[in-house]
């Protein structure tokens, strides 16, 4: 039997593929992308609330508020992020408000997924400012798990909003 352990990719690579895949290039498990779904939405579109559910703007927020707090740390800053304040979008008015979301929400994405993919397996491992918050590994899977299932209800969102 071969050892294939020499041919693989580190850790962080794999990791930061997945990142891309939900957020700026994949179509393998949503068949959609962040940035593929948010390019096609108006800023009507965004901001057209249904019901108690979220907005599609409110949810791109709300996902980039953690890839920017987590940047953060990831630059060797603090974590100042708190969950009372993931959704205190600003309000968008037009689509010069909804196009500045969006290229923030898409320029956090590449940050982030290039400090991912170049960060060492060791740092993975590391706990993530402190240990009640788990590993950067941990954080990261997080933000991968987060980020489908919030793109999962803006896929149903706009879906309900287009079939109107």
């Amino acid at each position: 039997m071969k050892n294939f352990s020499k041919h693989s990719k580190p850790k962080s690579v794999f990791v930061a593929n997945r990142l891309q895949e939900v957020l700026l290039s994949g179509h393998w498990i949503a068949n959609t992308n962040y940035k593929e779904l948010l390019l096609e939405t108006t800023w009507e579109q965004a901001i057209h609330k249904i019901g108690s559910l979220n907005t599609i703007a409110a949810l791109t927020f709300h996902i980039n508020y953690y890839l920017a707090g987590l940047l953060n740390v990831f630059y060797g800053g603090k974590l100042e992020i708190s969950d009372q304040y993931s959704f205190n979008l600003p309000p968008i008015q037009s689509e010069k408000d909804w196009k500045e979301l969006v290229d923030d929400f898409l320029r956090n994405a590449e940050k982030f997924v290039i400090q991912v993919e170049q960060m060492a397996e060791s740092k993975l491992k590391e706990p993530f400012v402190e240990e009640k918050y788990g590993n950067y590994l941990r954080n990261i899977e997080g933000i991968i798990e987060h980020s489908y299932y919030h793109l999962g209800q803006i896929v149903l969102i706009k879906k309900l909003i287009t079939e109107n």
